[in-house]
């Protein structure tokens, strides 16, 4: 019978009593700690941890996104073009996460529902920021955080600067030679399908080895908003399975609302080009 592994025979640390080890290095016991139940039902667990961890995922999706706008606007493509796809790997991970909620059944939830108080996702400040930076600015939605008057500036910072999308146009624009009307580039609404900036969008397409690099960059923004209508549908599809169409914690209409969402379009023109290539 042969005695168990010792990693220490293979050189491995066993003592970190003065080195930073791996539970320091994450900051594992504040995370781990940080599961308050508001009830002794069991599945109020799997419900903390699925929303935690898309903030988590979120979290690194506003670090992508921000530093993929930045190189950008330097004209430095390729490192933007890596971010960008790693994106939508994140929002394949957030529309995996729905999987997992969606064991629980509507007797499960019901258990501590009411516990929730008024608190909802819509009230996300990193979503909001992740739609405000992709273009999706309501700036309706600002309210909701006025309680915080961090997040709010935060918000509000976001709203002055150019949207990804934006950079994006300026970069087409100065590629093919265009200039945009002011209207493209409202910064405190959601950007509408613009003729002009489908033209030139269709121009790149028709001539891709002109203009590979935005090319490239037009079908990263496309996968991009892919993967994030499939994580929307996902959640309208777990919200009906698990409430059906009771209105939601935060007051909204639930089903409904989240259906509403699903017509929302980040880069209209690249959806709208594709019937006239």
């Amino acid at each position: 019978m042969t005695s168990g592994y010792d990693p220490k025979s293979d050189g491995a640390q066993m003592s970190f009593a003065q080195d930073m080890s791996y539970t320091d290095y994450l900051s594992l016991d504040p995370i781990l700690g940080a599961q308050n139940r508001q009830s002794d039902a069991h599945d109020e667990m799997l419900f903390i941890i699925q929303h935690q961890t898309s903030e988590l995922w979120m979290r690194l999706a506003l670090h992508e996104l921000s530093t993929a706008r930045e190189h950008l606007i330097k004209g430095k493509h390729a490192p933007a073009m890596k971010m960008l796809a790693r994106v939508s790997r994140i929002f394949e991970q957030l529309n995996n996460a729905w999987d997992v909620l969606r064991t629980m059944t509507p007797s499960d939830y019901t258990k501590f529902r009411d516990d929730l108080g008024k608190s909802s996702g819509f009230q996300s400040h990193q979503y909001r920021l992740i739609e405000y930076i992709l273009g999706n600015r309501n700036t309706a939605m600002l309210k909701v955080h006025e309680h915080r008057p961090d997040l709010h500036r935060m918000l509000g910072q976001e709203l002055r600067t150019k949207s990804l999308y934006h950079v994006a146009l300026d970069n087409l624009a100065r590629a093919v030679g265009v200039t945009f009307a002011d209207e493209v580039y409202r910064m405190d609404t959601p950007h509408l399908a613009d003729d002009a900036v489908m033209a030139a969008w269709t121009r790149v397409y028709e001539d891709t080895e002109q203009y590979w690099a935005l090319y490239e960059l037009a079908e990263k923004l496309v996968d991009l908003e892919d993967y994030f209508r499939r994580w929307r549908f996902n959640h309208v599809t777990t919200v009906e399975r698990i409430i059906g169409f009771k209105r939601g914690t935060g007051g909204t209409s639930g089903v409904n609302y989240l259906r509403k969402m699903l017509e929302t379009e980040l880069f209209p023109e690249l959806w709208n080009m594709r019937g006239q290539l």
